[in-house]
């Protein structure tokens, strides 16, 4: 038998020795079996055959990693449950756009706790992926019915960035040549941050303003009103809105999603756009994050959204079928052209608020929009009683009141009676009723700011403007007023996650995205009150359990990729993008060299690469790739010199899009550094270098990492992600910081790229939990085994489909690219035909067309084992037989199981079958599938029609009937 790597298991006849030994799929013997295939004596040997030499530390050996030893699953669950005991949840008062609230136990458990969901990937090929669709649709129809907007997207980061990606929308879509963006001066802190550290390297000029008074003179492109405003007053924007009009501005209103239950809707007082968060709707504040951003426009606007919109179209048999529509992956059509970086949506937590929507349905919601309101107002009228001064007569869920002895003392006597208050100013503190809001809470708060302690008095009114109330003019659809019943509820989510294809059923080979397995151990203690109720301006003392896992994965991070600084903030890869390239830019203009803004761009990268450089304000230069898929060094040289006096960066990723150890990285470091540019290394790969190399020592200056895909936070069906940001010492005083957090990021740093100081916080646990227990022997072997397993899938396909790319030896490293555009010419089976035929074998498709148009990436990751992967292999080799027999004439060019794919089992048990191939044959290709047989519940869709009848919202019932 070859010798096997030390970094592996333990025999199969001995117990498992730890947590590796169950996150790294193949077993010692089944390792052996594929090093015998790949042409290996163990897994260090392929590793050294691999790798460059020029990216180690000491040649032939890995890089060393120190952190702790391993822990079991029981070990480190007992450690973050004692960590977690440092975290001191109080009863938040707080507000400022993060409310608590109460999830549903039957959503808790079936969305938020169920791997069906958790490990979904985007849905890219939608005929799998029709039930998280329909609960996106879900979601979309509920902010289009609240906000009174035509179109909602399918998700955003938070409120804060979407009124980030409104601005610059608003930019693009209005005729208006004006640089200046009028924001309301009673907005969220963060939010005001945001848009300034988005709105500096565009050259747009934030003027904040009195919107209360109305809009100043001036020139604008559009106008941000905050509704509710950040202070609690409920106003009517609608004058604002007016004005911006008639100056031929765009008018956005960010505004609570609740409060919409009760107010007039923005598209009603005529606002072009709405943004928010759906946090309150049902989704803990986790510290501040994952939550599901939103944004709806009206008509016209639709095809400028950002990110993704769900919309709705037929398939094959003319069955209704939902789909991503229009610019949902726009980033790699446009490029440097792109209008948006976003990449991750918040999926997980959408399907979260859109099934909050569902189970209280329209009047469930207005029932606690009431009860909240009604607790503000009883608070407000109890403080006056007490000689208070409260700030406005008129709000929804916020009261501010001065104190004239400073606000220090009333916040003081909250705290110890266990409520966090807002202090708001000098002398005026911020209470803010929510959901869990209750009598005694209402008597605690009432006493902290002192005379007799009792109920405030209701007068039985609202404290809500005549002109703006709303009746109950939402949320109509079937959808919203069916599932009153827990069981009903229940089976409605098992139905929708019956239509999808997740992790708990199949592999999903997908390069570039990394689907390997979340670990139920590593998500148990996200929902764990202590770390999911905390609110992400609660004060940091009440926090020591969450900021020291996040001080925890900082410093590991910063180990294992051999920087010197990382920021968790950034929640999405998109952002670690824009973040990572805001240091390089600060960087250069500390040095005075304001010119440097060219940033090289290999024609090989990721879309979003090109979309965040132009975010951060630079121009974009394309860098030739060579033959072998490499940087075309020479095309570098061109660049770096005829840039040298204006470059700031090159951004790569490494391992290459192209899933190869590109030999040249070290020169590519050395020439723009000679030029006066920074390395940014897209970490978006960074699975194939753990426990090997490390950027930060071979000549990187930042990466952004994905701990969506390196360090098991799930999918999500399109999200949550988090995307920290990692770089050398000299960059670390441009990370980015928060107004509400002084300890988040550097005083000198670029301002907040996401709402939340730390980010997504409260799924950062995950990614302690994984590293905590596979330890540095535990990454080592689980980056042998993702480039063993690619490298054993392209061995075995290899006589099959042509593998595009290798680099030293002939290996891949953790993904391959099997090209099928040479099959596609002489049989006209295209790479998307096989992605729909691999459905009905019962496999998610590989990566389609990226990074090379007409062919598929796979990876495999180390999660899988040697059955799967080979029931993979086996499914692709009979595919090939398949396309074969088109070929060969056995099959129609037109009418076969390709083309036709995927069978439904209605298509299958119809009365009429008039394909000239065998049911069997559509629906059951090889024997195992008739032990275990997923169907897709909808045939192939027609994606073009989707667009030419843009549908994005629930469609009514009757459109359902035969």
């Amino acid at each position: 038998m070859p010798e096997q790597s030390t970094h592996h298991h333990a025999p199969d006849t001995t117990p498992a020795s730890g947590f590796a030994d169950r996150h790294i799929g193949p077993r010692p013997a089944e390792l052996a079996e594929m090093l015998s295939v790949v042409g290996y004596d163990s897994t260090t040997d392929l590793m050294t055959a691999a790798v460059p030499e020029s990216i180690l530390a000491s040649p032939g050996k890995p890089a060393a990693l120190d952190l702790p030893e391993p822990a079991g699953e029981s070990e480190a669950m007992a450690e973050l449950r004692e960590l977690s005991r440092s975290n001191h949840v109080l009863t938040t008062m707080i507000g400022q756009g993060y409310h608590d609230t109460i999830t549903p136990p039957v959503i808790l458990r079936n969305v938020l706790e169920n791997p069906a969901w958790y490990t979904a990937y985007t849905p890219y090929q939608p005929e799998i992926s029709q039930g998280r669709l329909e609960a996106l649709l879900n979601f979309q129809t509920m902010v289009s019915d609240l906000t009174g907007l035509a179109v909602s997207g399918a998700s955003l980061l938070d409120e804060a960035t979407a009124a980030g990606e409104a601005m610059t929308l608003a930019r693009r879509a209005t005729r208006n040549k004006s640089s200046a963006f009028v924001v309301d001066s009673d907005i969220y802190p963060q939010t005001l941050s945001v848009l300034r550290t988005r709105a500096e390297p565009l050259g747009i000029e934030i003027v904040v303003a009195d919107l209360s008074e109305g809009l100043p003179e001036g020139d604008a492109f559009g106008v941000l009103v905050q509704y509710p405003a950040s202070s609690g007053a409920v106003r009517d924007p609608s004058a604002v809105i007016e004005a911006a009009h008639e100056r031929g501005a765009m008018a956005v209103v960010a505004a609570d999603i609740l409060a919409l239950t009760m107010l007039r809707s923005p598209g009603d007082l005529g606002a072009d756009i709405a943004v928010g968060s759906t946090q309150r709707f049902g989704v803990p504040m986790g510290f501040g994050g994952p939550h599901a951003g939103y944004m709806a426009v009206r008509e016209g606007l639709q095809r400028q959204l950002p990110g993704r919109l769900v919309g709705v179209s037929v398939d094959n048999a003319g069955n209704r079928a939902y789909r991503l529509a229009l610019q949902t992956r726009e980033q790699h059509i446009r490029r440097e052209k792109a209008t948006s970086n976003i990449c991750t949506a918040q999926v997980l937590l959408a399907v979260m608020a859109g099934m909050y929507a569902v189970y209280h349905g329209p009047h469930g919601l207005r029932a606690i929009a009431e009860r909240v309101h009604g607790y503000a107002v009883r608070v407000a009228e109890g403080l006056r009683a007490r000689g208070f001064e409260v700030l406005h007569d008129e709000f929804f869920d916020t009261v501010r009141v001065r104190v004239r002895d400073g606000a220090e003392g009333p916040i003081e006597a909250a705290r110890e009676r266990g409520i966090n208050l807002l202090r708001a100013d000098h002398d005026i503190v911020g209470i803010t009723c929510d959901e869990v809001t209750t009598d005694e809470h209402l008597n605690q708060v009432l006493a902290a700011f002192g005379g007799k302690e009792g109920r405030g008095t209701d007068k039985g009114r609202w404290a809500l403007p005549e002109s703006l109330r709303r009746e109950v003019d939402y949320l109509e659809h079937p959808i919203f007023n069916t599932h009153r019943s827990e069981t009903s509820l229940l089976r409605y989510l098992r139905e929708l996650a019956d239509k999808d294809l997740a992790l708990d059923r199949s592999m999903i080979p997908l390069g570039s995205c990394t689907m390997k397995l979340n670990a139920t151990a590593e998500m148990e203690a996200i929902t764990w009150p202590e770390y999911a109720a905390l609110h992400p301006f609660a004060p940091m003392e009440q926090a020591g359990g969450t900021v020291a896992v996040v001080r925890d994965l900082e410093r590991w991070l910063t180990e294992i990729t051999g920087y010197d600084a990382v920021s968790l903030q950034p929640n999405a890869g998109s952002q670690g993008e824009l973040a990572g390239l805001m240091s390089i830019r600060g960087y250069h203009r500390s040095r005075g060299e304001d010119q440097r803004e060219v940033c090289l761009i290999p024609s090989s990268a990721h879309g979003t690469n090109a979309a965040s450089a132009i975010m951060a304000g630079m121009r974009v230069s394309v860098v030739a790739c060579d033959d072998g898929g490499n940087i075309d060094i020479d095309d570098l040289r061109a660049k770096t010199e005829k840039h040298r006096d204006d470059l700031a960066a090159i951004m790569v990723t490494y391992p290459s899009t192209h899933g190869v150890y590109e030999d040249t990285i070290t020169e590519v470091c050395r020439l723009v550094h000679e030029a006066g540019g920074q390395v940014y290394v897209d970490g978006a790969n960074l699975n194939a270098l753990l426990g090997w190399a490390k950027p930060g020592e071979f000549g990187a200056d930042v990466s952004h990492l994905n701990l969506h895909k390196t360090f098991c936070i799930p999918h999500g069906g399109g999200g949550p992600g988090v995307g920290p940001v990692a770089v050398r010492a000299h960059l670390s005083g441009f990370l980015p910081n928060h107004p509400g957090q002084p300890d988040a990021g550097p005083h000198t740093g670029v301002g907040p790229v996401s709402a939340a100081p730390f980010g997504s916080a409260g799924i950062l646990p995950i990614s302690w939990a994984y590293i905590r227990m596979m330890g540095e022997e535990g990454l080592r072997a689980a980056t042998e085994a993702a480039v063993l397993t690619a490298n054993y899938v392209a061995k075995r396909l290899e006589p099959y489909y042509p593998v595009l790319y290798t680099g030293a030896n002939g290996l891949v490293a953790h993904e391959c690219i099997i090209d099928i555009r040479g099959l596609a010419k002489r049989t006209g089976i295209t790479n998307e035909d096989v992605a729909k035929r691999l459905i009905d074998y019962g496999f998610h498709a590989p990566t389609m067309s990226f990074p090379v148009a007409g062919t598929l990436m796979v990876e495999p990751t180390e999660s899988e084992d040697l059955a799967e992967l080979d029931r993979f292999i086996e499914a692709m080799i009979a595919i090939r037989a398949e396309i074969d027999r088109v070929a060969d004439g056995s099959y129609d060019p037109e009418d076969n199981p390709l083309k036709n794919s995927p069978h439904t089992a209605e298509a299958l048990t119809a009365d009429d079958w008039k394909h000239a191939y065998s049911r069997s044959e559509a629906g059951y290709p090889v024997a195992s599938l008739r032990r275990a047989k997923y169907w897709a519940p909808v045939g192939r869709i027609d994606q073009a029609y989707g667009d030419r009848n843009l549908v994005c919202a629930c469609p009514p019932p009757e459109a359902f009937e035969e």
